[in-house]
């Protein structure tokens, strides 16, 4: 499996602390089946800033000492920016970085309560500039969940998504598994990957949601998702089917 958003490098943001725990998340994504991972640090969310220079840099130093310690796994750059105006012109100036480096894909975070008024704008501008934006985790989005034709809006647009393994596992509550599940129905996802953070509260569960996947939707849809992770790395354009909106019940007026 390739998990394509991780906080494997450490000391850098809210990810792993030390080398040691580093070590541990690269031997668990080993036994969950991972073979690839891109290391995805925070940037500009208003407590951390990882630019392109450093997570090139520190990815390369771990990719070594994995080797030195015979740890079976690659680890790619990326880095998961929080959406803000300046991200094109940050861009042009380097310090932006596309998933794997490849001048492709990128990460766009979401602030958790709402979506910036701006958002369809920056994202057609993202588009223009010849990337695609990969909104990362939009089903733990409050605004989304209660507007989803907001993110139906933004991929018929022609923006990717990213469920969150632990969002379909349900170790985010209920609401929220319901969501995730509802984007898939939706065609409204894309990609799924762990956000794995550590190995106690937020680790990989990566096998866990393809099996959940697996029994309500079949075999294809996570053969769906573990090929656009394929696509994505080696660069090439992902499936996608035509988006649909979430179909809402209304009780009284009340969704």
């Amino acid at each position: 499996m390739i998990d394509i958003h991780t906080h494997l490098l450490f000391g850098i943001d809210d990810g792993c602390e030390s080398l040691n725990d580093t070590l541990a998340m690269a031997e668990a994504a080993v036994k969950e089946g991972i073979h690839t991972i891109i290391a995805t640090p925070h940037h500009k969310n208003g407590r951390y800033e990882n630019s392109k220079d450093a997570i090139l840099l520190k990815t390369g130093e771990l990719n070594e000492v994995l080797k030195e310690k015979q740890i079976p796994l690659t680890v790619l750059p990326g880095q998961e920016p929080r959406i803000y105006g300046e991200i094109l012109e940050d861009y042009r100036k380097g310090e932006i970085l596309t998933l794997n480096n490849g001048g492709q894909y990128l990460f766009i975070e979401l602030p958790s309560s709402h979506v910036p008024r701006y958002t369809e704008k920056l994202l057609y501008e993202i588009q223009m500039e010849g990337l695609t934006p990969i909104i990362v985790h939009p089903e733990r989005n409050q605004e989304i969940i209660q507007e989803p034709d907001i993110l139906y809006r933004l991929v018929n647009n022609g923006a990717l998504t990213q469920v969150t393994a632990s969002s379909l596992t349900g170790h985010f509550g209920k609401k929220i598994k319901k969501f995730s599940c509802q984007l898939i129905e939706a065609n409204l996802t894309h990609f799924i990957s762990s956000d794995a953070h550590n190995l106690t509260n937020r680790p990989y569960r990566l096998r866990e949601a393809y099996d959940e996947i697996d029994q309500s939707y079949g075999i294809d849809t996570v053969f769906l998702f573990t090929e656009n992770a394929e696509l994505l790395v080696q660069g090439l354009n992902v499936y996608k089917e035509p988006p649909e909106k979430v179909k809402t019940k209304r009780f009284l007026g009340l969704f």
